[in-house]
Parts: structure tokens; C-alpha cells; sequence
């Protein structure tokens, strides 16, 4: 999945057993501690077997699915009944039931494994399988969700075939390398052969035909009867919530996806391991805003991008780090490292928690090439599509909580680097001018730093420097 990504989390299988799979079909998702990868079938033919279900924690180079390389893709099998169940529980998984697919020829079992995500990402949590089994998948079709720290990774297949077992279920951690899913590479595309690792139902005696049999609804995967022993519990709205007799209390209890447990972990390590300290100024706004008023629609019309504070933000923080590298540097070891780039990351807010996309090379940009960039990340982090390469690195970051109303805060670093901008809101105050009063809009910033790294007269002049150039933006034009 990725260099430094050793195992994930299988969240979903997009094939089921006794399907065909294409190669590079999608098969499942992984989740990393960064995103959501896409497993694609390296071979093509019928899932045989699964080795790990949605939840597994999966290893890279670990078996994922098994594959019959003979089967062959549009073939359907006679119906199957599905045998009855005990209801699934989240510490037990049934068994998978025989399977049987149809085949050009004889069953050809490979079985794929949980791919790498990326560098940092050893494991995952399985949220979601996009296939069952007895399904076709074909090679780089999406079979499974994972989640990791930061975003979830849809995993494509890397075979084609039917599906024959999944080794990992929803909510288990699956390891890089781990076994994923097990297919039949010579399934026949259509094919159907019993479930593996679907809830199975209760023993009530009824049965569920194959989708060849039209006078039965196909139920694909067959849902577990509701009882106390099923799944882990699941967030409900409101609105849902059973009645309760009036001056009773409930609380309810929801396992913490993976990156909030690593959000949890980083900011705590954080803490623990530099030296933070917190240094504040204020910024008189005036000039930006009517900057940002003067030029906003010409630079609409001409660019396409809205003007907002992020990008000259941005771009001053891009000068006073080049004024003072420390700002920009790290400690690794017994040795600080100076980066003659600047790559910042921005601290975005998503669906699933905080995540840091990275803006690279940012020395290189003007305040137009800063804000689409900055509108582009908006745009993938609102459609949850952050890959590892945004978030990867980073030598500084920006974090605005002013967009939430925020008037004054003390960020947490972003590990390993050594030092993070705080924005906050713009509120008119009364503030001393040239020895009157006025009123102006103003903006508390806040830059917390290692001290190991970092001496206070550093980062004082970095936030000086910034608020000079935020003051006076003709300064960002001209570099001075």
C-alpha cells in the first residue's frame, strides 16, 4: 500500500464468494492510518475464499483471497440454498459455508492480500466489504473500506474471480500483508456460490435462491436477525432514539474509528515530547480586508478562485520562515534538519475528524496559486478523498479555527515538526490608533513552538514578521 504502511484494516469486500473478478478489478478496501485503499485483483477468475473478513486487521503480504484462474466471466450457477445460522456476534464469526462456484474449469484458489497504504501505515480497521461472498470481482474493482488515522482507503481488488472466503470482518483490524479474501481466479463473472462471512440468519428454515432463481428476492448479504449479541453498537439519530419514560438518562457507547484513536495518540505524544510553548500577538486586518475588497471580483472573474485570509496567511508565513529557518527545521535524533523548502499543512476539518493535507513547494506560489490550491484540498476533504500524498510531510502548519468562531486558542504541534500558526476570528475592537481610538477588525494569532528547537526570540520575530506583512499586504507583492 504503501513504503512505510505494513497492515490496514479490511473494511469492505466489493466481491463475494463464487464471483467473477476481473484483473485490477476493485476487490476491497483496506483502511490505513491515512486513507482508504483500493485493493485491485492482481489475477482474474472465481473467488474461491476469503482470508480475512470486513473489520480483520490485515498484514501486507498476508493472504487476502483465493482465486480459480480457470473460471470464466458471465456464467451463473444453479441456486444454492444458504444454510441457516446462530446470529452472528461481534467475537464470533461464522464459519464460511462450502462454496461451489461455477468455473470454465477447475478451481484455481489464490488468495490476495491486504496491500500497502502508505509509508507510515501499518494497519488499519476494516469498515466495510463492497463484495460477499460467492460474488465476482473483477481486478481493480473496490472490494473493501478501511479506515486509518487520517482518511478511509478503498481497496481494489488485485485479481478477478468469484469470491470464496473473507478472512477479516467489519470493525477488525487487518495488518499490511495480512490475508484479505481468498478467490477463484477461474470463476465465471455472474456466478454465485454461498456467502462467507455475511450475518447469517436465523434457523427458521427459509432459504435464499442465487440470482438465477427469479421467484426468490436475492439478499445479498443476507441480514443477522436484530439481537443483543449482534454487531458493536452504531451512532443513531435523535430523532430514531427509542421513547424513554420522561427523567430517565441514557448514554450509549461507540467504538472510536481508527483516526480518532490516532488523532488521540499524535496530540498526546505531541505534548509529551516537545517542548511547546505559546507566544501570541494581534493583527490589525484592515488593510487585507481591503485588499480582499478591492480585488476579490476581478480575481474571480479572471481565475476563478475566491480570495480569502488563508492565502495570505500563507504566503507570509512562506517569508518569515525563509527569515527564520528554525521555524522551518526539525529534530531528529541528536541532529536538527533545515528544509530549504516549505511545505505547509493545513489543518482541515472533515466528516471523520481533523486531517493536515499538505501545500508543497509553497515558496514557488503567489496568493492566486495559494487559494486554489487551498480550494482544491476544500473540495477533497468535503468529498472524503484525501489520498496518503496529501497528508504526507509537511515542515509547518496552519491551523484556522477562526472559521469556527474561535477568538483565541493555543494549538497543538504537528509532530515532527516544531512549530504551528494559530488563526482566530475577526472581531471589531477598540484599539489605539496613532493616539486616537478606533474601532478595527482585529485577529488574535497564536504560533506554539518546540523550545527545544526553538528560542523565544525566534518565534517572537517570526509572528512579528507575520503580522508586519498581514498588515501592510503590499509587503507579500513585493517580498519586503
Amino acid at each position: 500500500m504503501a513504503d512505510s504502511i505494513t497492515e490496514g484494516t479490511l473494511t469492505k469486500w466489493h466481491k463475494s464468494i463464487g464471483e467473477y473478478v476481473a484483473r485490477d478489478e476493485p476487490i476491497a478496501t483496506i483502511e490505513t492510518d491515512k486513507v482508504d485503499v483500493t485493493v485491485n485483483s492482481a489475477e482474474s477468475g472465481t473467488l474461491l475464499e476469503f482470508f480475512a473478513k470486513e473489520g480483520d486487521n490485515v498484514l501486507v503480504g498476508s493472504n487476502l483471497f483465493k482465486v480459480d484462474l480457470d473460471g470464466v466471466a458471465g456464467a451463473a450457477s444453479a441456486p444454492t440454498p444458504v444454510a441457516a445460522a446462530a446470529p452472528a456476534t461481534v467475537a464470533s464469526v461464522p464459519s464460511p459455508a462450502a462454496a461451489t462456484p461455477t468455473s470454465s474449469g477447475p478451481v484455481v484458489e489464490k488468495i490476495v492480500k491486504t496491500p500497502p497504504m502508505a509509508d507510515s501505515i501499518t494497519e488499519g480497521t476494516l469498515t466495510k466489504w463492497h463484495k460477499s461472498v460467492g460474488e465476482y470481482v473483477a481486478r481493480d474493482e473496490p472490494i473493501a473500506t478501511i479506515e486509518t488515522d487520517k482518511v478511509d482507503v478503498t481497496v481494489n481488488s488485485a485479481e478477478s474471480g468469484v469470491i470464496l472466503e473473507l478472512f477479516a470482518k467489519s470493525g477488525d483490524t487487518v495488518a499490511v500483508g495480512s490475508n484479505l479474501f481468498k478467490v477463484n481466479t477461474n470463476g465465471i463473472s455472474g456466478a454465485a456460490a454461498p456467502k462467507s462471512f455475511s450475518n447469517p440468519v436465523a434457523a427458521t428454515g427459509t432459504t435464499f435462491a442465487t440470482p438465477v432463481a427469479a421467484p426468490v428476492p436475492i439478499q445479498t448479504p443476507i441480514t443477522a436477525p436484530k439481537t443483543a449479541a449482534a454487531s458493536a453498537p452504531t451512532p443513531a439519530a435523535f430523532d430514531d432514539a427509542p421513547k424513554t419514560p420522561a427523567g430517565s438518562r441514557i448514554e450509549r457507547r461507540v467504538k472510536m474509528t481508527r483516526m480518532r484513536k490516532t488523532i488521540s495518540s499524535r496530540l498526546k505524544d505531541s505534548q509529551n515530547t516537545a517542548a511547546s510553548l505559546t507566544t501570541f500577538n494581534e493583527i490589525d486586518m484592515s488593510a487585507l480586508m481591503e485588499f480582499r475588497k478591492t480585488y476579490k471580483d476581478a480575481v474571480l472573474e479572471k481565475h476563478g478562485v475566491k480570495i480569502g485570509f488563508m492565502g495570505a496567511f500563507i504566503k507570509a508565513s512562506v517569508q518569515a520562515l525563509k527569515e527564520v529557518p528554525e521555524v522551518n527545521a526539525r529534530i531528529e535524533g541528536d541532529e536538527i534538519v533545515y528544509s530549504d523548502f516549505v511545505d505547509i499543512s493545513v489543518a482541515v476539518a472533515t466528516p471523520k475528524g481533523l486531517v493536515t493535507p499538505v501545500l508543497r513547494n509553497c515558496e514557488n506560489w503567489n496568493i492566486v496559486e495559494t487559494e486554489k490550491a487551498m480550494a482544491e484540498l476544500g473540495k477533497k476533504a468535503k468529498a472524503n478523498a484525501m489520498t496518503i500524498e496529501d497528508l504526507a510531510g509537511g515542515t509547518f502548519t496552519i491551523s484556522n479555527g477562526g472559521t469556527f468562531g474561535s477568538l483565541y486558542g493555543t494549538p497543538i504541534i504537528n509532530q515532527p515538526q516544531s512549530a504551528i500558526l494559530g488563526m482566530h476570528a475577526v472581531k471589531d475592537r477598540v484599539v489605539a490608533v496613532n493616539g486616537k481610538v478606533e474601532v478595527r477588525p482585529m485577529m488574535y494569532v497564536a504560533l506554539t513552538y518546540d523550545h527545544r528547537l526553538i528560542d523565544g526570540r525566534e518565534a517572537v520575530t517570526f509572528l512579528v514578521r507575520v503580522k508586519e506583512l498581514i498588515e501592510d499586504p503590499r509587503r507579500l507583492l513585493l517580498e519586503i
